[in-house]
């Protein structure tokens, strides 16, 4: 566990770059009707008021506009990256100055500043806790079992921290409630799907100024991450194949019109490769072996693990930086495959990441969620919730509203009809 020393108020790269983070804060909450309207409201009840939150996420304009409607709604709030590489500098400089959050956050952070920035954020001995991908809660229950005290709930926004937290639940370790907002619909149908479809290859093409058409497109794993991928790969031309280990989602992509396969077969003929899985090593020596010269290997999953980035280096007799977040490993048999963004999350490391208006739900759920267990946490058990599905379609009510679209209601009749038995044919 790291040991460096970090500022209680803030640690970012620079202050200087406030000016500049602070108008994309606002170009973002242009496109954030949603959590516009959760503050407004936030900001006459003040439902959170006196509450110490901590959050541990991606330090982004959609991020920044999060904190300042948990503080408008009477919270402290301190947060750090749930990143090395996601971290947008000048914005996590404009939240400090700015905005009075405590922000510990550096783009390109190394592994002993990223956990002492989350052990700063732990200092602040939050009441509510806000993951993304589980590494604050993780460390709150290992290395700072001093700090558990007086943790009333927590909020998990990614498929890869509700896995974990589900796994703590299960042995009986986690200690609080938390709210998985990956769960609702308003959130990974969309920020899933459409989010990491658009930003993934947002940052694929950023980082390579590669031609989608016409390539072979390897997607690994056809959640709702991959289904969102392998829609905007093709969109753009691409063949796309996608490998899984779930044969229903499997089968629901053949249906959907991509080629299937295991990914032994997959690697002797893609061009580019994304894995969007959630688990580990789902790019490994084999994989690399059978690849072709010129082969691009991204990750869009929550950790850079999916791909066996040490087994590739051994196979490298050499290794340069290409172009900025593309690493060229030369292979002893004169093939290179190129490694995008250290393996992290491809679409924050070589992109902005989610565009606002989808991230608007997102966040919606997260600020609402808080609400909720200020209200509800004494009447939860210490297991993963989903969020109240009242909530869920208030969020998407917001946003036809906030998009001009009107939408029916049930007449009476059909409330009655629907909740009866007995009228049949």
């Amino acid at each position: 566990m790291a040991t460096t020393s970090i500022p209680t108020s803030h640690h970012v790269k620079n202050l200087d770059l406030a000016d500049q983070g602070r108008k994309r804060i606002e170009w973002a909450n242009q496109s954030m009707p949603v959590l516009q309207s959760i503050r407004k409201d936030f900001i006459k009840n003040q439902p959170l008021k006196g509450l110490r939150i901590s959050a541990c996420l991606h330090v982004t304009t959609e991020t920044a506009n999060l904190m300042i409607t948990l503080r408008d709604g009477g919270a402290d709030v301190a947060l750090c990256a749930s990143n090395p590489l996601s971290t947008q500098d000048d914005v996590a400089a404009s939240l400090a100055r700015d905005f009075n959050i405590k922000t510990y956050a550096i783009k390109g952070e190394d592994n002993d500043t990223y956990y002492s920035h989350i052990l700063a954020a732990i200092d602040h001995k939050p009441q509510v806790t806000m993951d993304d991908g589980c590494d604050l809660v993780t460390i709150l229950h290992t290395k700072r079992k001093d700090a558990l005290e007086g943790v009333i709930g927590g909020t998990e926004e990614t498929t890869t921290g509700v896995i974990r937290l589900h796994a703590m639940a299960k042995e009986g370790v986690l200690n609080f409630p938390v709210v998985a907002v990956n769960d609702a619909l308003t959130k990974h149908m969309f920020d899933n799907r459409y989010g990491t479809g658009q930003s993934t290859i947002d940052g694929i093409v950023r980082s390579t100024n590669v031609l989608l058409a016409g390539s072979k497109f390897v997607v690994a794993g056809y959640g709702w991450c991959g289904r969102g991928l392998a829609s905007r790969a093709r969109g753009m031309g691409a063949d796309v194949i996608v490998t899984e280990v779930d044969p229903t989602r499997a089968l629901e992509a053949v249906m959907d019109g991509y080629r299937v396969m295991s990914m032994a077969e997959a690697a002797k003929i893609g061009d580019i490769f994304c894995t969007v899985t959630g688990n580990k090593s789902v790019l490994r020596q084999e994989h690399f072996e059978a690849m072709k010269n010129g082969a691009i290997v991204a990750n869009s999953g929550h950790f850079n693990v999916e791909i066996d980035i040490p087994a590739l280096a051994r196979l490298a007799s050499s290794k340069r930086a290409g172009r900025e977040f593309v690493d060229e490993y030369a292979l002893r048999d004169g093939r290179k495959i190129y490694l995008l963004g250290e393996g992290r999350l491809i679409n924050l490391a070589a992109a902005e990441g989610h565009p606002a208006s989808v991230m608007d739900m997102s966040f919606a759920n997260q600020a609402l969620a808080a609400e909720y267990l200020v209200k509800n946490h004494a009447n939860l058990e210490k297991k993963v919730y989903s969020v109240p599905v009242d909530l869920d379609k208030r969020v998407a009510r917001l946003k036809l509203e906030a998009m001009g679209i009107g939408i029916d209601r049930l007449t009476p009749e059909q409330e009655e009809y629907l909740a009866s038995w007995s009228e049949g044919t």
